[in-house]
């Protein structure tokens, strides 16, 4: 092999490599450098890629931070009701320390006026520490080290499938904005679907104590109040979404009724006093929880019911104070013990049994 040849095949490649970068730079599927490019969208469809990014390099004022159920609210809502400029901050476990950790990457790099909340109950007694990297996540995306983002521009799959999903959506696709992350399109929300997919526990465990997850608890409850401290200049509207009734019916066969109602009572006594704080709670809606024609499974609900929360909260409808908090907490377990005891009988013949409990 000549070395005329080796000369012009390190050459040859060099600039293919440099190419390979400079796409990759250029367009930012994952919007690691800028936001997108002149007459691109932003095309948020891939969370654990593009989330950090997006909070890093986007021009906006206010963030949706939260779970799964999280992903179907069309920001516009927001964005007319608050008079606001919205993106998204999700973690599909809707963990109290990711959320955090997005909301830190938020603040540091936009002064925001509004945080829109998704408190899930199990968010309060998750493991208090990120799991980003335990999920095998992208951690190259996640820092501000440039030097290891190699990995991000020579990756077939960036230049392959990324960057012309982007200019495809872009340009001839009709994607819209608004739905960064939306899972909803072609999802089916009936009683079939919530009722197929839910595995039920045969036996019902003894009940925990009411402080079981104190521990958790207030340790997840440190985090969120350590940022509403921070910021006070930021309104922080906290609410708890709608999960189905067969949700309920699952957390008291695992004995966890009586905790998870105390976990909520604790959280608003530590979250309402706060001057920033307004807070929402959903779940004892009975027009939303007991109507399985809401729900895909257990807790994950309709874009209709995304919109109804987003209405309230512009509304003020639903809201929780240190007037009410306890009537709805008590209303809850009596709704609680009601769904457990007589609304899920007719359910019965219907629901699918784990054959493998013990």
């Amino acid at each position: 092999m000549s070395k005329k040849f080796l000369k012009q095949f390190f050459i040859s490649s060099g600039i293919l490599l440099f190419l390979c970068i400079l796409a990759v730079v250029l367009f930012d599927p994952f919007f690691q450098y800028h936001k997108p490019l002149h007459g691109l969208k932003a095309v948020l469809t891939d969370k654990e890629y593009q989330c950090v990014g997006s909070l890093k390099t986007f021009d906006y004022d206010s963030v949706i931070a939260g779970s799964s159920v999280a992903e179907n609210y069309y920001n516009d809502w927001f964005n007319q009701g608050f008079d606001c400029k919205v993106i998204k901050a999700i973690r599909s476990y809707g963990a109290t320390a990711d959320l955090c950790y997005l909301l830190d990457i938020a603040f540091e790099h936009q002064d925001l006026g509004n945080v829109f909340y998704n408190l899930d109950p199990a968010a309060l007694v998750a493991d208090p520490e990120t799991t980003y990297e335990l999920t095998g996540c992208p951690m190259y995306l996640y820092d501000d080290n440039y030097f290891n983002d190699i990995e991000y521009w020579l990756n077939k799959g960036v230049l392959l499938e990324k960057i012309p999903y982007l200019i495809a959506n872009s340009t001839i696709g009709d994607y819209d904005e608004n739905d960064s992350y939306n899972w909803a399109q072609w999802k089916q929300f009936n009683s079939d679907m919530v009722l197929g997919l839910y595995i039920r526990k045969p036996s019902v465990s003894e009940m925990k104590p009411e402080n079981y997850y104190k521990d958790l608890l207030n340790r997840n409850l440190k985090l969120l109040t350590d940022r509403i401290e921070s910021h006070p200049e930021t309104t922080f509207y906290i609410f708890v979404p709608p999960y189905s009734m067969m949700w309920w019916d699952n957390i008291y066969r695992e004995g966890d009724t009586d905790a998870y109602l105390y976990n909520m009572k604790r959280a608003m006594e530590v979250l309402i006093p706060y001057d920033n704080v307004i807070f929402y709670y959903f779940q004892n809606d009975r027009e939303i929880i007991l109507d399985l024609e809401n729900y895909m499974d257990i807790l994950h609900f309709s874009p209709d019911i995304n919109h109804y929360i987003c209405d309230c909260l512009i509304s003020g409808k639903n809201r929780i104070d240190e007037s009410n908090y306890m009537e709805s907490i008590e209303d809850m377990r009596s709704l609680a013990d009601e769904i457990v005891t007589e609304l899920v009988i007719p359910y019965e013949d219907r629901i699918k049994v784990d054959i493998y409990d013990e």
